[in-house]
This record gives structure tokens, sequence and C-alpha cells, in this order.
């Protein structure tokens, strides 16, 4: 008789109500009903052994299987109407604080926007970030879900990562005009300058600046007037960010590449097969090119190589995550302004965020320091964000498009992954794939989803594919 696991408990619970026999114990008697079993009544063990122990008739157990089978139902049916009672009270809390979330980033976002306003003033823009910090202390705690509710809400997750980006944004755009304003304030008045400057009627004889540059080294003198003494490090190579323009003439400045950047990289492009005047086309191409350029290379290989590194399939993966992360920044800079690219940032070099696809793999969890990693993706998603400042927005696809030309032709988002993915299901089809993860059984849905998102196919799926050379991920 098949005695099934939830009914373990009631049957146990029975059995244990009265001590039992010598007969019952031998295997003689029931120990539920006390009847001697016979050819009219089978025994049937219940353990430790079945050749020793307790022994139940069927006609028992199969009344306490019933039992046990009524309270499993009912419990199952009282569980689901508190799921659902704890579902339909989740919800309003839910939305109560992911619109909290929303409200407090929306208004960090246009502190943001006023701060960098050259029209709002001083001491506006420094209430606006008191009341704004007010708002964002008030923000509650995330709220706890009920037992029978998914913890796992990337929604939530998702919104409050947002808010903390747009109240860095936020503090950074204040602090960058709070200071610059005191040190206008505290300029002396030079009316001289004014007839050079071709001033207007009524000038103070303060010329504003909004950006200098001290060096590298000014900071520590400063400080040391103040007593506060912090040992210099020796100066690494300029990083690309600060190569240019250092050490150039105006002439020379003029004539740097940056000047000429639209027209070679229109060239460059139109003869890689991109038409550089379909947008979309172009933002994609960008969008690989910044992965390319801030993540993919350096010491991404060294984290690569190490015992405790990622595999092909799960650079693979989270490069293609990334892409779209960058895509998205580079859409929204055209209207947001470049500092809405410090979201690929803050991903790009998160060190706790689990990598795409399914992997465990986080940076933190590699042996190999990832400072210079990190500091590689700041400089060359810093050097986009001046170029499309200096030259326009435009400008700065054109530039990072142009290495996704040379470096990842044939990657996801670029013209040339269609017919990767092609080739590569040519001689997948080829290949035994008996010891293939799950994920490649079904050809057709593997080429969909090398099309549309081949992260969703899995960083295993991904690494087998890889190891088999059908297409080449870990070159950028």
């Amino acid at each position: 008789m098949h005695i099934p696991p939830y009914a373990y408990d009631t049957i146990r619970a029975a059995v244990l109500l009265d001590i039992p026999t010598s007969r019952q114990v031998g295997g003689l008697d029931c120990c539920l009903c006390d009847k001697p079993f016979g050819e009219d009544l089978a025994a049937v063990p219940l353990g430790p052994t079945p050749a020793s122990g307790l022994f139940g008739c069927r006609p028992c157990l199969a009344r306490l299987v019933t039992r046990a089978r009524r309270a499993r139902d009912a419990a199952l049916s009282h569980d689901a109407e508190r799921a659902r009672a704890e579902f339909a009270s989740w919800m309003p809390v839910r939305g109560r604080y992911l619109a909290r979330l929303t409200s407090v980033r929306q208004a960090a976002e246009a502190v943001t926007g006023l701060a960098q306003d050259e029209d709002t003033e001083a001491l506006r823009v420094a209430r606006l970030l008191v009341s704004l910090e007010s708002a964002y202390t008030w923000v509650p705690d995330a709220p706890e879900p009920p037992p029978s509710v998914d913890r796992e809400d990337p929604e939530m997750k998702d919104e409050a990562f947002r808010l903390k980006l747009a109240m860095i944004t936020a503090r950074e755009a204040v602090a960058e005009r709070l200071a610059y304003h005191l040190l206008n304030e505290g300029h002396p008045e030079e009316p001289e300058m004014c007839e050079e400057f071709e001033c207007p009627e009524g000038c103070s004889g303060r010329h504003d600046f909004t950006r200098i540059d001290c060096g590298p080294d000014a900071v520590f003198d400063d400080l040391a007037e103040h007593g506060i003494s912090v040992e210099q490090a020796k100066h690494d190579p300029l990083s690309p960010r600060l190569a240019t323009p250092f050490g150039k003439t105006e002439a020379e400045q003029k004539h740097s590449p940056l000047s000429d950047i639209e027209e070679q990289a229109s060239v460059v492009l139109a003869h890689l097969g991109i038409d550089t005047d379909d947008t979309d086309a172009l933002v994609s191409a960008a969008a690989v090119g910044l992965v390319a350029d801030a993540w993919r290379e350096g010491l991404l290989n060294a984290i690569h190589a190490a015992d405790d590194g990622p595999n092909d399939g799960e650079i693979f993966a989270q490069s293609v995550d990334l892409y779209r992360r960058a895509r998205a920044a580079l859409v929204a800079a055209r209207s947001d302004g470049p500092e809405v690219l410090l979201a690929f940032v803050a991903v790009a070099s998160d060190m706790d965020l689990p990598w795409a696809g399914g992997s465990r793999f986080a940076l933190r969890a590699t042996s190999v320091s990832v400072a210079e990693f990190v500091r590689h993706v700041n400089d060359h998603v810093w050097f986009t964000a001046e170029v499309m400042r200096e030259r326009g927005w435009r400008a700065a696809l054109l530039h990072r498009a142009a290495s996704a030309a040379f470096k990842a032709p044939t990657h996801f988002g670029m013209p040339g992954w269609p017919n990767a993915v092609t080739s590569a299901m040519e001689r997948l089809a080829l290949l035994d794939r008996s010891g293939a993860p799950e994920a490649l059984a079904d050809l057709a849905a593997v080429e969909t989803s090398l099309l549309e998102a081949p992260d969703q196919l899995g960083v295993d799926a991904l690494n087998w594919m890889s190891r088999q050379a059908l297409l080449d991920w870990c070159t950028p």
C-alpha cells in the first residue's frame, strides 16, 4: 500500500496515542485498531524496517490517509485565501512606496536642472537642496512584503537605485554651482577688464568663471595650510581625459582630432557599412563601442583569466546587458545631458551586482584588484561625456561607433550580428548536442534568443557555445 508523504504525520500521531502491546510489536495485531492480522486483514509495515517495528491494517491506514488529505486540502485552501488577502493588502503599500520614490527622484532631477540653470539664484539652489535632502530623509525604508509574496521585487530595487543616482547627480550639480558661486562672489572687482570683455552697462566688475583646473597637486598644498598633511603619490601617465589639451598650443588644440571627429568617423563608418544617417543604428553601434572601450578592454582580461574569474558565457551575457544600459543612457543623454551616462558607470563598475544571464559572479568575488578596472570605466565614460559637451551628442556617438566598427563589428547590436548568428546556427546544427545545456535543444528558439536577447539563453548555454568556437565573444 502506498502511503503519501503528506499522511506520515497523521499516521504517526495516531500510532503514538497508546503504548503498543507485545502483539502489535510482534506484527500480530494492528497498532491502530488492535485487530489480529489474518487472511482477511493484511499487515502493512510502518517501519522502521519492512520486517520489524509496527504494522497497520489497510482500512485504518486508508481512513488516516483520507483524513490527512482532507486536512492538507483545507490547509492549501486556507493558505491560498491568506495569500490572496496578503497580496491585496500588500499592493497598496508597495504602490505608495514606489510613488514616494518616484516623486522624490523627479524632484531631484528638477533640482539638478535648476542648479545648472544660471538664471536660478545660488541661494535658491541651496534652499532647494536642503528641502530635497529633507524629502529624501523622509523616504521610508522599503516595506517588508508578507511571507506569501515574493521578496525579490526588481521594480522596487530599480526605483530605489534610480533615486540614489538622481540624488548623487543633484548633489554634484548643487555643489559645483555653489562652489563657483562663492569663488565668484569673493573675486575682487576688476572694472578695467570690462572694456576688454565688452561687458554690458551696469556690470559689477566681477567676471564669472565656471571651470578651474588647479592641476593634480594643489589640493595637497591647500590642505597643508589647514594643518592637514596627506602623502602624495607619484604621478602615473595622464589618463585619456587629462592627456588633452596639456602641453598643446591654442592652434594645436583647435586642430585636435576631436575637431574633425564627425567628418572622419562618418567616412570610416560608411566604409564599414554603418549608415550614420540612421540614428537608431548609430546609437546601437555607439553603445557597443562604449561597452568595448570602457568595460571590455583593460583589466577585464586579467579578471577573466583569474581562477575565480567569469567564464566566456558570463562575459558575453554581461556585455549584452551593458549594451542595453549603454544604449538607454546614450538615448537619454540627448535630452537630459551627458550626466545620465553615470547610470551606465554605476552598473558597469558595481562591485556587488551579480552579472547577467543567471550568473552568480560579481566583481567583488574575484581575487584580482578591480580599482584600476573601475578607473578605466570612469575615464572612458567621462571622455564620452566631455566629447558630448564640447562637440555635441552626435559627435560622441560617432566617436564610440567608430570604435565599435573596428573592435566589435559582429557583436550583438551591430549590423554584422545577424550574419554571425546565421553562421553559428549552421555549425550548431551539425554538432552533437547530447551533452549541451537544455536551453540549446530547440534550435529555432536558440536562433530567436541570439537575435533578440542572447543573455536570456543563460550563461551555461553561452559558455558551451563559446567552447565550441561558434562565435568569438571573448574579444570585443
